[in-house]
């Protein structure tokens, strides 16, 4: 509870770069209002604006006090409207319409998400460390071998060659030593058994062997209970039979049989434990690990019935030395069907699957080459199979050097797997965990995806996790990284579109300003063009469904920018090609459009109304080529996504509405059948400019990168001269 209580209040990394991008946009967008203030300002009060009919808007000492305070809030508004423009303030929007539309979708792929931010942090994910019990495996556990009086059971059921007094014991100490019960229905029919999924193998077996559970239970009663302990790897009970007092332990069969000091013989005798009967036992224990059994072995030992201590008896310490070994039995826990699959899936998307397990290291392993984690033909061998021990024991920074290599980590405690994500993300990574266990709750907590299991998980597991999958399958772990990744597509193609628009706006608006004192895009009309491009391309953008392209790319990480060169060369191309048409048309828009017969005033308005027209039919088809930024057929899909479709043709019906009935509103005049053609005709150029476009190759070296030199060289000179 103290390591959940502490909120690391990091950022995930998107939010890092988004708050990067938006805080330069603002700047630009802030810096060019500025200069356009001061221009428009210096031209409008020395005389140099003039209007339509060529008459001069300000004349020192002549012109009136409210005309020149309407002149100067004319231009204040021009350059507010740039802000407005430049400032993307339907960044966060696009961004949560994308979280909450894949939220809605991961929900049909059996994940849950509980924290918004998660979704597209999936996306991010460098390495995912795996549960492998119920995520990897089926959580159906069946006994298949078992060794007892040092010999093998074949089948594992037959116990006739056992003795009464020694199948007793054994029976004792599996009806006493669970957490699970058996339900004999009254009609006789199947037992019904429940408990964690060994404990029921178990409990199953026993009935094989003749166990009455409820008969064995009110033959003894219990003294004490030493639960399960996940450090320890073993759970036991002491309880009183007539006179005599037994200690019961199960766990991990190593670490009890390293505990045994002596045998169970086959006349039920007991007998000293050397060092060819331990060996042979830890061959037996290796063999069945290597067949991807979990072993689990039952032991006891006597007490003196005066060495119980009459009060505190809660605080008892079991003995848990000088066993006597009862015998082992191997667990089977056969492999999702897929998860081979959803592993290969993952390799090829750049995502490391790393496995990290309390079972014996050599069940991890055999399971992990069952499952495509490990390589057959790979280094099977420390340090990229390892116990959790021996990774605990390290130094930080020995821990550091190495968990990049971990594939496998067998016998770990739930502290082991939270040093293991703390120094994957000192590396760099973006690390998913998943867990079902109350001791997984810190680890979740510290990943940057914490993915809870939703059937086999505790409420503590859930509650500490950001996203819980439904039903307990790495393949659904699979399907939110690719969710993950579509957000993450999705909101870049949302950035590119709305850069394209703002360098558009802003330097078409500046150029005309500097030169001649107005600009073609009026307030209203650049405000239209932002809700065009925020809310409404936020929704068309948003909503693209993820492509299996995806998963071939490689993973974003943490340091990659979210403007890609392939951004910036689409959005220059698409930018340069509007600025160029348009304020062609600024400046010899009416002789083009032979508005020579119209007046001054309405061959102004005109030319004005026709720019801002063909700029948004510009946005309108760069729409399109928004969806596949690195794809030359921009249209693949785009009739299954309906909500996009819809979008457009609203768009334009709001488009032809607004020139046509709403000129009032917004400072404009109708234009012609022949004007509406050159428009749209101009806008449809877009299309075959990105498909050539795509053809300029792109540096391997982000954009960004080549400014970082300039940027650290001023700040060095600067602190220098701060020194001096």
């Amino acid at each position: 509870m103290a390591n959940l209580s502490e909120d690391n209040g990091e950022e995930t990394p998107l939010q890092v770069r988004l708050n990067g991008v938006a805080t330069f946009i603002g700047m630009v967008g802030l810096s060019v209002a500025g200069v356009v203030l001061g221009v428009l300002a210096i031209r409008y009060f020395t005389g140099h604006t003039k209007n339509p009919d060529g008459t001069v808007q300000f004349r020192a000492g002549t012109t009136g006090l409210k005309q020149g305070f309407m002149g100067a809030i004319r231009i204040l508004t021009i350059a507010v409207t740039i802000v407005v423009v430049a400032v993307p303030e339907g960044l966060p929007l696009a961004v949560t319409l994308t979280l909450a539309y894949s939220m809605r979708k991961m929900m049909r792929d059996k994940a849950l998400v509980r924290r918004l931010s998660s979704c597209e942090t999936m996306g991010s994910a460098t390495t995912i460390c795996s549960d492998k019990t119920g995520t990897l495996t089926l959580n159906k556990m069946t006994v298949v071998e078992a060794h007892f009086i040092g010999t093998r059971l074949d089948p594992c059921d037959d116990v006739r060659a056992i003795s009464s007094s020694s199948a007793a014991l054994l029976i004792e100490g599996i009806a006493q030593n669970t957490t699970g019960t058996v339900f004999l229905p009254e009609d006789g029919g199947a037992a019904d058994v429940t408990g964690s999924p060994t404990e029921k193998a178990i409990l199953s077996w026993g009935l094989k062997i003749g166990m009455d559970f409820n008969n064995v239970r009110s033959k003894s009663s219990v003294l004490h209970v030493f639960p399960f302990n996940s450090e320890k790897k073993r759970g036991g009970v002491a309880v009183q039979s007539d006179t005599e007092v037994h200690i019961h332990w199960k766990g991990a069969a190593e670490l009890v049989l390293s505990s045994c000091k002596s045998w169970l013989s086959l006349d039920g005798s007991v007998q000293p434990m050397g060092a060819q009967k331990r060996n042979e036992y830890k061959k037996s224990i290796e063999d069945m690990a290597k067949s991807s059994l979990r072993c689990v072995a039952f032991a006891y030992c006597l007490c003196d019935i005066e060495k119980i201590p009459k009060e505190d008896i809660a605080d008892w310490k079991l003995p848990e030395e000088d066993l006597t070994l009862l015998g082992i039995v191997g667990i089977k826990d056969p492999c999702r069907p897929g998860v081979r699959n959803a592993v290969q899936l993952c390799k090829n998307a750049g995502v490391k699957v790393r496995m990290v397990t309390g079972d014996n290291i050599e069940t991890a392993k055999a399971i992990a080459l069952e499952c495509g984690i490990l390589d057959a033909n790979g280094v099977i061998s420390e340090p990229f199979v390892i116990e959790g021990r021996a990774f605990r024991e390290m130094s930080e920074i020995a821990r550091g050097e190495i968990a990049d290599k971990i594939t496998v980590m067998g016998r770990s405690s739930p502290n082991d797997k939270l040093l293991l994500v703390q120094a994957l993300k000192r590396k760099g990574h973006v690390v998913a965990v998943t867990g079902d266990g109350t001791n997984d709750a810190p680890a979740l907590h510290e990943a940057d995806i914490g993915l809870a299991m939703g059937m086999s998980g505790t409420e503590v597991a859930k509650e500490s996790s950001d996203i819980i999958i439904l039903d307990d399958d790495f393949t659904s772990v699979v399907k939110v990284v690719r969710w993950g990744r579509s957000v993450y597509a999705n909101i870049q193609k949302f950035i590119q579109f709305q850069l394209t628009v703002n360098v558009a706006a802003l330097v078409i608006n500046v150029i005309a300003a500097v030169s001649s004192g107005d600009v073609p895009l009026n307030a209203v009309e650049l405000l239209w063009v932002n809700l065009i491009m925020d809310t409404l391309g936020a929704l068309a953008l948003a909503t693209e469904p993820p492509t299996d392209n995806l998963m071939k790319r490689q993973p974003v990480g943490r340091r990659e920018p979210l403007v890609t060169n392939i951004m910036w060369r689409n959005l220059f191309v698409q930018a340069i090609y509007q600025i160029a048409i348009l304020l062609i048309f600024n400046f010899s828009g009416k002789k083009i459009l032979r508005l020579q017969n119209e007046s001054p005033d309405n061959a102004e308005k005109m030319k004005n109304t026709f720019i801002f027209n063909t700029f948004v039919f510009c946005q309108i088809f760069n729409e399109f080529n928004a969806r596949k930024p690195e794809e030359r057929n921009v249209f693949k899909g785009v009739t299954k996504n309906h909500l996009f479709m819809g979008i457009v043709c609203v768009t334009t019906v709001f488009q032809i509405l607004i020139v046509e009935f709403l000129g009032k509103f917004f400072k404009i005049v109708r234009l012609n059948w022949s004007l509406w053609l050159v428009s749209v005709a101009i806008g449809v150029v877009s299309w075959p400019l990105a498909y050539l476009g795509k053809f300029i190759p792109v540096p391997v070296r982000p954009l960004q990168a080549y400014f970082k030199p300039c940027w650290k060289s001023s700040r060095r000179d600067e602190e220098e001269g701060r020194q001096g």
